[in-house]
């Protein structure tokens, strides 16, 4: 795990930034709430509001964050009403806190900006349990809210704006279907029938914090598609919260609500939530852990007891979610994983046609934008494989096939960033060569999608010293033999399940 974190990859240094740049709005956020004479309550809602304006709004383009944080509020305010107004009807509370749910993971069919508001919607609600908030707070709350989105959104925005020099986040466009074929309002349904569980049973070993368990479940089912993407990040959120209650035995309780070492601890806290959370969820996990630990403590109630309680919690949560993805409209690991290879592959083909059509002379076609994308629908891949070759996945077969899966995409990844460059070099000229061996590669991605791919086999000639074509060469190698690791034994195109 210390691995995934400190030796992954950062090229150009987003993630650092990305959570250099979140203590600082953070932070600021903070201090404005405090100038402005809030209380400790509304400085804890301001400094939750501006993590998440920082940390879940990923539109593609600068415009739409800017759109999608300032929409924030909108969503934010009435639901913070309506959980502070039925603070004392447990019952109506609970049904709204579920609808809140369900509503949330709902909104994910409008992409990124769905996701953004459903998430800020939740985690209001989250937290207006968690300060145990009344109408006579709203005032309060709202001001802090304001203030600190707004100071989020000028750092972000104004002071230190990395996004305007990056190319525009190239966003897989969703797939089409109605009803309960489409897998977000699968979801939905599987997510409100998790969050009831755990409400119900977390209730019954608390009820003071029985909302810690609904808030497990809850972001469980983020970022996730299958039943096996959401056991695979339950076991990560329990192992997370289990080290971070752990780290807090050692560091908060010993702190015990210090103003000065506590907002220290936080400030990495923070910092450890943004850097980790594109590499390790449980590392992720353990930051937020400890960063609840150290508010407790300032907020004078932790102590060991309260640390068990939120294991207990969150145990809960995980079992919930769990259960709803096994039993409530279950989305197979096989089927989200078969989906997002196919779209890899048919990416694969376009980006190989554009570099030819480029190659060809062509001022139209745009290859670097469909790299962009397949490396976008290469990431969705990895994540959906995961549960397949994950330690504790005792199919041998399976995750060989998966893992061998995973380097033949990046092999065919790689040779079209090469094709990529070598089609933008203004010294590159057609070759009619060119044609034939895209005519293959189209063939190839035909055949591997369609399901009819054994008549594909490696090519055993030499690689051509030509740039464009020995890319090319390698794009049929690998298409070629991914054939076998797609086509299981027992007929399906990955798993047998």
């Amino acid at each position: 795990m210390l691995k995934r974190v400190f030796v992954a990859p950062d090229p150009g240094r987003v993630r650092l930034r990305f959570a250099a740049r979140a203590v600082l709005g953070i932070g600021l956020a903070v201090v404005v709430c405090g100038l402005t004479g809030q209380s400790l309550a509304g400085a804890v809602t301001g400094g939750l509001a501006a993590l998440l304006a920082l940390f879940t709004v990923t539109d593609a383009t600068v415009r739409g964050q800017a759109v999608t944080t300032a929409l924030l509020p909108c969503v934010g305010l009435p639901v913070l009403a309506a959980a502070a107004g039925l603070h004392d009807h447990a019952v109506a509370r609970d049904l709204t806190f579920l609808a809140v749910v369900g509503a949330g993971v709902y909104a994910r069919r409008w992409g990124p900006r769905g996701h953004s508001l459903g998430v800020f919607a939740f985690m209001t609600f989250f937290v207006a349990q968690f300060l145990h908030a009344t109408t006579d707070q709203l005032p309060v709350l709202y001001a802090a809210v304001g203030f600190s989105v707004l100071t989020a959104a000028t750092v972000r925005f104004g002071f230190w704006c990395y996004e305007r020099r990056l190319p525009p986040t190239a966003v897989p466009a969703p797939t089409a279907a109605r009803g309960l074929a489409r897998v977000t309002t699968r979801q939905a349904v599987q997510a409100t029938a998790g969050a009831g569980f755990a409400l119900v049973v977390g209730q019954l070993v608390s009820g003071q914090r029985w909302y810690w368990a609904v808030g497990a479940t809850w972001w469980i089912f983020v970022n996730t598609a299958s039943r096996g993407e959401t056991v695979v990040r339950g076991f990560r959120r329990v192992l997370g919260t289990v080290l971070g209650i752990a780290l807090g035995l050692l560091v908060a309780v010993p702190v015990h609500g210090a103003p000065v070492p506590t907002a220290i601890l936080v400030t990495a806290c923070v910092f450890g939530i943004f850097y980790s959370a594109a590499v390790s969820y449980t590392w992720m996990m353990l930051s937020v852990t400890l960063m609840a630990e150290l508010l407790y403590g300032l907020l004078g109630v932790l102590n060991p007891g309260l640390l068990a309680l939120r294991f207990a919690e969150t145990g809960i949560g995980a079992l919930g979610a769990v259960l709803a993805v096994l039993l409530v409209l279950p989305v197979t690991t096989h089927t989200t994983t078969d989906a997002w290879i196919q779209r890899a592959l048919r990416c694969v083909h376009t980006c190989t046609a554009e570099a030819a059509a480029r190659l060809a002379g062509s001022a139209t076609a745009d290859p670097a934008g469909r790299v962009a994308e397949l490396e976008q629908l290469l990431g969705r891949v990895r994540l959906s494989v995961a549960p397949l070759v994950h330690p504790l996945n005792p199919a041998l077969g399976r995750k060989r096939r998966s893992r061998r899966v995973l380097t033949l995409l990046d092999d065919c990844a790689r040779e079209i960033r090469g094709l990529v460059a070598v089609a933008a070099a203004p010294e590159a000229s057609h070759d009619a060569r060119l044609a034939a061996a895209c005519w293959r590669v189209e063939t190839a991605v035909e055949a591997l999608t369609d399901g009819d791919a054994s008549h594909l086999t490696a090519t055993a000639a030499r690689p051509p010293v030509e740039p464009a074509l020995a890319h090319l060469h390698g794009l049929e190698r690998a298409l070629a033999e991914l054939a076998e690791p797609l086509r299981a034994r027992s007929g399906s195109r990955l798993v047998g399940a």
